[in-house]
């Protein structure tokens, strides 16, 4: 896909998923938009971070209550929403994927990368 054609494809589900109107913070709106620009640039890692970032900061508008309220990680707030179990479990697959880049064991163990890079590009613009 070209970049334009991207850019298609970002307001195409725009208009699908927002129709009618969405209430999002400006923190989810601003999240959001970088990882449309990062989608549209190829940045498939960046957009994996910033879409967990930005589903996570949704859930914590909608759902984890009053502010000063004991603050509670991705897996409870995904956990604890009224969301429907098929999502709920492609949300803790999403936040699994992302772990395993965000948290890195053993970064000497980094010959795979080097070695096969567009395998792991693969499997991130996969998502």
């Amino acid at each position: 896909m070209t970049t334009e054609e991207k850019w298609e494809f970002v307001n195409r589900l725009d208009e699908k998923y927002l129709l009618g109107g969405v209430t999002i913070s400006e923190w989810t709106a601003f999240i959001v938009r970088d990882a449309d620009i990062a989608f549209c640039a190829g940045a498939h890692l960046a957009v994996v971070f910033m879409a967990q970032a930005a589903i996570e900061s949704h859930l914590r508008y909608e759902y984890a209550g009053r502010p000063g309220k004991r603050s509670v990680g991705f897996n409870e707030l995904i956990d604890q929403s009224p969301l429907e179990l098929a999502l709920k479990e492609r949300l803790h697959d999403l936040r699994r994927f992302r772990n395993r880049w965000v948290h890195v064991n053993d970064p000497h163990a980094d010959q795979h990368l080097s070695a096969r890079p567009e395998l792991h590009e693969a499997e991130l613009a996969a998502r």
